[in-house]
């Protein structure tokens, strides 16, 4: 929608307020609502935030070194929203929004990690090329009990590739499917996953950006919208002991100018073009570096383990979900790679950015990949597959040695991103858990 046909909309249906949103480091939703009366005001000035919220860590602590707080004495932003991400908020009366990308000196703000995404997006189109992506997110429903703990939603096992009242009794998943079909979301489907009181929702594939900007406001929505349903939605990698993971898988494909999926080559080995290869070696060479944008939480590490449906080994293989990146079966169109690692608890701008950062190192240098995997990659070993790294420290080094992904996704983004990391592995360095008490208070 233009301009002039926003404003149509505002009038034509009593819209009194508009959200500017964005994503801080996290993937959190930050933002203001303004009045709709000021709409072309804030179309042309962007609405103003602190640059230092990219500095908030989940405790409201500031963290130290970030480049975005004392470092600047705490200056600001504009946040201009993107017309082109025009949507109705259907929960809530009377509301439209918009996603923003943050400015500073009339410059996109290089501690965005959406404006960041944009950055990785324009050395492809340089290349006359454009990243297709779809994203699969799980997820966790809980019951707020009242006592500051949580219960299932759905505390019955094997309900796997199912969807009745006896799974979702409240219908929270079929109202989430409305709202998302209300604000343009092309659902595919949606369904109980393995473990009790675990989701998932998969959509269409489509340009990396948009991808993202879906991926990110579905997090919020489901946030949002469980709240006002006395449920909790969680994405963390692994909310409980006796629950598995959730995880984040995006499916890469890549157009040309003309829309035709280069990836695809009918004369090539196993079907796949000489760019697809170097697409996954580059991939496969930063693995370990950009785990830590895949899965960025001390929590996330909970995920890998063996026969667990997330990867425990760095190898790729063809439509093989033991692998860390998987090529699905389907050729023509549907050509594509899937990267498993991701957490679902992963800012999507960050994690599109990182995959799509390494597998241009791949194309802009012809990486090989090598052959694919064949078999249970679970029954390998280190002395023949290298392991993910098993901690948010490890996957810091990881990233921190590998200067050649950093100047990829950016310097000032790795900075604040590391900030913000440190400081959360210190915290939980610090903290006795109920395991600690447990497991030593009797006999030591």
């Amino acid at each position: 929608m233009q301009v002039t046909e926003i404003k149509d909309y505002i009038q034509d249906n009593g819209i009194d307020s508009i959200r500017v949103d964005f994503s801080d480091i996290h993937g959190v939703n930050r933002g203001k609502i303004v009045p709709a009366y000021r709409f072309e005001e804030i179309v042309e000035e962007g609405i103003t935030c602190a640059q230092a919220v990219s500095a908030v860590m989940l405790n409201n602590d500031i963290a130290p070194g970030s480049g975005v707080a004392d470092e600047i004495s705490y200056g600001d932003m504009k946040i201009v929203p993107d017309i082109t991400t025009f949507s109705t908020v259907p929960y809530l009366d009377k509301t439209i929004r918009f996603i923003g990308d943050p400015v500073v000196d009339d410059q996109p703000w290089p501690f965005s990690p959406r404006n960041q995404l944009k950055h990785i997006l324009a050395k492809y189109a340089q290349l006359n090329l454009r990243p297709i992506v779809a994203s699969e997110l799980e997820f966790y429903v809980f019951k707020t009990n009242g006592a500051g703990t949580c219960d299932f939603y759905c505390d019955k096992p094997s309900n796997v590739y199912t969807m009745s009242p006896r799974v979702d009794p409240q219908n929270i998943m079929h109202k989430l499917q409305q709202i998302l079909s209300e604000m343009g979301y092309d659902i595919l489907y949606y369904n109980h996953e393995f473990f009790q009181g675990q989701y998932e929702f998969n959509w269409k594939h489509s340009d990396a950006l948009k991808m993202a900007d879906q991926t990110f406001t579905f997090k919020n929505v489901c946030k949002e919208l469980a709240h006002l349903e006395n449920l909790l939605i969680t994405f963390m990698g692994r909310p409980r002991n006796d629950a598995g993971g959730s995880g984040f898988h995006m499916h890469f494909s890549m157009n040309d100018a003309d829309g035709k999926n280069i990836f695809d080559d009918p004369s090539g080995n196993m079907g796949m073009a000489e760019t697809m290869r170097h697409f996954i070696g580059g991939i496969m060479e930063h693995a370990k570096a950009s785990t830590a944008f895949l899965a960025p939480t001390v929590n996330s590490y909970k995920r890998f383990q063996l026969d667990s449906f997330a990867p425990y080994y760095i190898g790729w293989g063809l439509d093989n979900r033991t692998v860390y990146l998987r090529v699905p079966s389907e050729r023509g169109p549907a050509t594509r790679v899937e990267v498993r690692a991701g957490c679902a608890s992963a800012n999507p701008y960050l994690a599109i950015s990182a995959v799509l950062a390494a597998g241009l190192e791949g194309i802009n240098n012809a990486i090989d990949p090598g052959e694919p995997f064949e078999g249970d990659m679970y029954r390998e070993s280190p002395d023949r597959f290298e392991t993910m790294p098993l901690s948010l420290f490890r996957s810091l080094r990881e990233l921190e040695g590998d200067t050649d992904f950093c100047d990829a996704m950016g310097k000032k983004i790795v900075q604040n991103f590391m900030a913000m990391k440190e400081a959360e592995i210190e915290l939980y360095r610090s903290w006795v858990s109920d395991w600690e008490f447990e497991h030593y208070s009797y006999h030591l």
